[in-house]
C-alpha cells in the first residue's frame, strides 16, 4: 500500500489506531484542533484587559436595556406586547426561529429577547480579540454559536409558544406522535437505514429515469449516454462530471426537474459520469486516478462516439474542480478536446472556501487521515455531520422541533431522498484533496502537478460559464467568482438564488427564482464581487434557459443524432441507464 506524504517523518501505527478510534466518538472532529482554537482565544482574552472591560460594559448596557424592556412591558402590556418598536433586539435576517407573532407575547418575548442578548454578547466575546488567528477565531465563534443554539427557547416545550399551542389544541397527541417519530428515527439510525420516505424515490424507478445506455465502464466510472429526443442535435456533445461526494442523479432527479432531460429535450447529446462508490479496496485511489480514469477516459470515449467534435464539459462542485485541473492539463498539452467549460458551484481557489474551512486545518486533516487509514475511506456520516453543523438551525434543531415536538413529518421530496443517498471517499484521494487544494491551494497558485509537470488555470483557453449560488455554504459564490481573475479567457459568471444544491436544481417554472449574469471578456478589467453584484441587473426565473442559450451560441449547426455507443471502438452499450455503480450502497 502506498503511503501518503505527510509533514512528519514517521507516523506510528499505534497513534493512528488511537486517533481512528477517538474519531468514531467525536464524529471525525479533532479534539486537539478544537483545544488549540480555544486556548488561542482564551489566553489572548485573558491578556486583554481592554477587551474584558469592553465586554463588561456591553453586559451592563444590555442588562439595562433589557431591564427597561421589562419595565415597558409591565407598565403598558397591551401596547408593547405586539409592537415591533418595543423589541430590544431583532434576530439576524437569516434567523427565522422567532418570526411567528406568538413570540411577541410575554413571557415568550422575554425568553427569546434574553437569548438573543446572550447570543450577541458571546459573539462579541469570541471575535475581535487581538492576536487570535482568524481560523481559531472562526472556530471559537462557531462553536459558541452551536452551543448556545442547543438552549434556544424554540427547542423546548415550556418556552415555545407554537409547540404549547399545538399541545393544547391536540390534547398532547403531537407529543405522542413526536415520540413515535423519535423512536422510528432512532431505530433507522441504529440499523443504518435511510430516512422515512426515501423508499418512495427508487433510483431508476422514480428518480434517474431519463432513458440512456452505459457505454463505457472502468474501475472508477460508468459513462452514460442519454437517448436523443429530437430529430436533430447540436453537433458538440456535453460531458457532465458530477462530484463523487454525491451520486450523479441530482442532475437527473424527477422528470420535471431533471437537468439531463432538459438538455436532451433542447437538442443536446448528453453524457454523464457515474462514479463508483469506493470501498476499503479502493483506499489507494488518488486524485490522479480521478483525473485519468475519470475525466480523461470519459472524454476519450465521448470523442470516439462523437468523432471530430470538441466537447462542452460541465463540472459540478468537486467535479468542477477536477474538470478545471483536467482542462488546464489539456491546455498545457495543446489538446483541443474542449469546446467550452461550465462550472456549477465549483471552486478553483480555496483561500476563502467558506465555513467548511472551520473543519480543515493541519490537525483536523491529520485526524481524518488516521480515521481513513483505519477504514480505507471516509464514511458518509462524517461528511453529513459536518454539512449539517454548518446549517444546524435548519437541518438539526428546526427538524427536531418539527418532527419531535410538533409531531409532524415533512413530506419526503426527491432532493431530500437524493441527499440521503450518500457516498464514501477513498483514503488517498480525500487526503490529497484536502492537503493540495484546501490547505496548500496548489491549483490556484500553479503548483498542482498532473503527470510530471504543474498545471496553470491560465492555460484554459476555451470560454467558461461559471455558476455560483447566493446562499451556498459549501462553495461560497465569492470564492467561485475567483475564476474571473485566475483565467485568461472569456468568463461568463451567473449568480443564482438558492444554495449549493437547490440553486443548481432550478428548473424552468420553479417559483421564486432569479439570477444575474455578465461576461468578462479576455482583456477586460477585473471587477470585485460586490462591484459585480451592484452593477449586474437581476433577472427573474430559472437560469437553465440562459445557460442553454449560451451553449447553443457556442455550438454549430444542428445535425443528425449520433449512434448510442460505438461497438467498433469497443464502446457498445453495456446496460440501460442508470447503470450499476449508482446502485452501490
Amino acid at each position: 500500500m502506498r503511503e501518503l506524504p505527510t509533514r512528519t517523518r514517521h507516523v506510528y501505527p499505534i497513534d493512528r489506531f488511537l486517533h481512528a478510534n477517538e474519531a468514531r466518538l467525536t464524529a471525525g472532529l479533532s479534539p486537539p484542533s478544537a483545544m488549540l482554537a480555544y486556548l488561542d482565544w482564551a489566553v489572548h482574552l485573558a491578556n486583554s484587559p481592554g477587551k474584558q472591560a469592553e465586554l463588561v460594559n456591553k453586559a451592563f448596557r444590555k442588562s439595562v436595556k433589557f431591564g427597561a424592556y421589562l419595565e415597558r412591558l409591565a407598565s403598558n402590556r397591551e401596547k408593547c406586547a405586539c409592537k415591533d418598536e418595543c423589541v430590544c433586539i431583532e434576530p439576524l435576517p437569516q434567523d427565522r426561529r422567532f418570526s411567528a407573532a406568538d413570540w411577541r407575547q410575554p413571557p415568550f418575548s422575554l425568553y427569546y429577547q434574553a437569548f438573543l442578548f446572550l447570543q450577541q454578547w458571546w459573539h462579541n466575546a469570541t471575535v475581535g480579540v487581538h492576536g487570535v488567528s482568524k481560523h481559531h477565531e472562526d472556530v471559537v465563534a462557531f462553536s459558541a454559536r452551536q452551543f448556545l443554539d442547543i438552549f434556544s427557547p424554540t427547542n423546548f416545550l415550556a418556552t415555545n409558544p407554537i409547540v404549547l399551542k399545538a399541545t393544547l389544541d391536540s390534547g398532547g397527541m403531537n407529543l405522542v406522535r413526536g415520540f413515535q417519530n423519535f423512536v422510528e428515527d432512532g431505530e433507522r439510525a441504529i440499523l443504518q437505514k435511510p430516512p422515512v420516505g426515501v423508499e418512495n424515490f427508487r433510483v431508476g424507478k422514480e428518480v434517474a429515469i431519463t432513458p440512456g445506455k452505459v457505454v463505457y465502464r472502468n474501475r472508477l466510472i460508468e459513462l452514460i449516454q442519454y437517448t436523443p429526443t429530437t430529430k436533430t442535435v447540436h453537433p458538440e456533445p456535453i460531458l457532465i462530471v458530477p462530484a463523487w461526494i454525491m451520486k450523479y442523479y441530482i442532475l437527473d432527479l424527477s422528470p420535471n426537474n431533471s437537468m439531463v432531460k432538459y438538455l436532451v429535450d433542447q437538442g443536446h447529446t448528453v453524457f454523464m459520469i457515474s462514479w463508483k462508490n469506493p470501498t476499503e479496496e479502493d483506499r489507494d485511489l488518488g486524485m490522479d486516478d480521478y483525473i485519468e480514469h475519470g475525466v480523461m477516459q470519459a472524454l476519450e470515449a465521448v470523442r470516439a462516439i462523437v468523432p471530430e467534435q470538441p466537447v462542452h464539459a460541465v463540472g459540478y462542485c468537486i467535479g468542477g474542480t477536477l474538470l478545471s485541473i483536467a482542462a488546464a492539463a489539456l491546455g498545457r498539452n495543446c489538446k483541443d478536446w474542449l469546446k467550452s467549460m461550465t462550472l456549477f458551484a465549483a471552486q478553483t481557489d480555496f483561500t476563502e472556501a467558506g465555513e467548511l474551512m472551520l473543519f480543515i486545518d493541519q490537525s483536523q486533516v491529520a485526524y481524518l487521515e488516521d480515521l481513513m487509514w483505519d477504514r480505507g475511506y471516509l464514511d458518509t456520516r462524517q461528511m453529513a455531520g459536518a454539512f449539517q453543523l454548518l446549517r444546524s438551525n435548519d437541518l438539526i434543531w428546526s427538524r427536531m422541533v418539527h418532527d419531535y415536538l410538533m409531531g409532524e413529518r415533512r413530506p419526503m421530496i426527491d432532493l431530500m431522498a437524493w441527499n440521503a443517498d450518500a457516498t464514501r471517499l477513498p483514503y488517498r484521494m480525500h487526503s490529497e484533496y484536502l492537503r493540495r487544494l484546501f490547505l496548500d491551494n496548489d491549483l490556484a497558485e500553479a503548483r498542482y502537478y498532473v503527470g510530471d509537470r504543474p498545471v496553470a488555470l491560465t492555460d484554459i483557453r476555451v470560454p467558461i460559464f461559471a455558476v455560483g449560488a447566493e446562499k451556498d455554504h459549501v462553495a461560497p459564490w465569492k470564492s467561485v467568482f475567483k475564476i474571473n481573475f485566475l483565467t485568461d479567457t472569456d468568463v461568463t459568471f451567473l449568480l443564482t438564488s438558492g444554495g449549493h444544491n437547490a440553486g443548481i436544481i432550478s428548473e424552468p417554472g420553479h417559483p421564486h427564482r432569479h439570477h444575474r449574469i455578465a461576461t468578462k471578456h479576455e482583456g477586460d478589467t477585473y471587477l470585485a464581487p460586490d462591484e459585480w453584484f451592484a452593477m449586474t441587473k437581476e433577472r427573474g426565473g430559472s437560469w437553465w434557459p440562459t445557460w442553454q442559450a449560451w451553449l447553443a451560441e457556442h455550438s454549430g449547426d444542428r445535425v443528425k443524432p449520433p449512434n448510442m455507443g460505438d461497438a467498433k471502438a469497443g464502446l457498445a452499450p453495456l446496460c440501460d441507464a442508470p447503470g450499476t455503480y449508482v446502485l452501490q450502497e
